[in-house]
């Protein structure tokens, strides 16, 4: 950045790059975006990101991204020394940027690490009623899961959901022997005992991990759940395929 310098050695993070930006706009910047999100604990923000100011400053250098908007009183926080959006103005402003799906994503992500209210956001969105991208967070809002673990299972829930699926519940508790929970399945429909789950990467190359999927598995059957495991490799339409088959086949048993 401009006047901001850092050890050419390093290779900076999402939180340094951030420190920068903030320090190139005199502190006078606020803090936005996913950039705000990743402040706020939520995960899967990409290290390359744009970093997000709210600043009147249009002449902003590469990797940032400067956005003259309204912030209204109550939307803006110190946040470990910085200057950033707060949690439901964030929310607003990730829920309104297309694309609806990575709106969810960012949106499920925030969730997942601060718990935030949906009415607390629509009742800040009503206060900027001519603001773009409205209509697209009312939609994104409607759809947002905080039990969603990465973009992957989102992208998952979403599929199910746009394939006719009712909505799927998250983090479904599996009981153990003393009836606290084992195991949490990422999701599915309690009601005919479907479980979908997303494997990522760490589920195969990790040993360790892998006993320990095994014996996860077993013990989701043994307890009469029907689970279906999605990989990396499977293609949409083949995963909807295969959880029509396990719904119809277990409907018809009702």
């Amino acid at each position: 950045m401009p006047n901001v310098y850092l050890d050419k050695r390093l290779k900076p993070s999402l939180r340094q790059r951030v420190i920068a930006a903030w320090l190139w706009s005199g502190r006078k910047g606020v803090i936005a975006g996913a950039s705000a999100s990743a402040l706020h604990g939520a995960k899967w923000v990409d290290d390359h990101a744009l970093v997000e100011l709210i600043w009147r400053n249009a002449r902003a250098p590469n990797g940032v991204r400067t956005k003259d908007e309204l912030l209204l009183d109550g939307e803006v926080q110190r946040l470990c020394g910085l200057t950033v959006t707060t949690v439901e103005r964030t929310a607003f402003d990730l829920g309104r940027r297309p694309p609806l799906g990575q709106a969810i994503t960012r949106l499920d992500a925030l969730a997942n690490a601060t718990d935030f209210k949906i009415n607390d956001v629509r009742e800040l969105a009503r206060k900027h009623p001519h603001t773009r991208g409205l209509r697209q967070l009312d939609k994104a809002l409607d759809l947002v899961d905080p039990g969603a673990q990465s973009p992957k299972e989102t992208w998952l829930r979403l599929l199910l959901i746009n394939a006719g699926f009712p909505r799927p519940s998250t983090q479904i508790p599996l009981l153990g022997v003393y009836g606290h929970p084992k195991y949490f399945l990422d999701m599915g429909w309690e009601d005919i005992m479907l479980a979908v789950e997303y494997d990522g990467e760490q589920h195969r190359l990790s040993r360790d991990q892998f006993v320990k999927d095994v014996e996860r598995l077993e013990y989701i059957r043994r307890a009469g759940w029907t689970h279906i495991r999605v990989l990396a490799d499977h293609k949409g339409p083949d995963v909807v395929r295969r959880v029509r088959q396990a719904w119809d086949t277990l409907t018809s048993r009702r």
